[in-house]
């Protein structure tokens, strides 16, 4: 797992990583009551915003962490927006396809993100 400055959650797997928000994330978010997911397929450049997520708190987007292509989405959060409040960390949003092999590298480990959060 490697985590972004946006918390975000990435884990890799083979050849994808899949995206997802972190507990500290959903906590600040207060309950999520709409998202708004990418269409599979879309090519997107590291930053674009590509979810929203409307709570009863707040909106706020989701963005690219990496260059790709968005290969799947995970369509049951449309119906069961709170989901991403019970376990952030199954509540995935969308797979990428990243364009370099070694796009993870530069992202935190769980110490450092952790020490980002205090």
């Amino acid at each position: 797992m490697k985590y972004t400055e946006d918390h975000e959650w990435l884990r890799a797997e083979g050849d994808e990583i899949v995206v997802g928000i972190t507990r500290h994330a959903s906590d600040q978010l207060g309950d999520v009551v709409f998202i708004e997911l990418p269409e599979e397929g879309r090519e997107v450049e590291a930053g674009d915003e590509i979810v929203v997520i409307e709570s009863v708190k707040a909106a706020s987007d989701i963005v690219a962490p990496v260059a790709g292509v968005i290969t799947a989405v995970n369509a049951a959060l449309a119906d069961a927006p709170g989901d991403v409040n019970g376990d952030p960390m199954a509540a995935w949003f969308f797979r990428i396809k990243p364009a370099d092999a070694g796009a993870m590298e530069g992202f935190m480990d769980e110490a450092a993100y952790q020490a980002l959060i205090g």
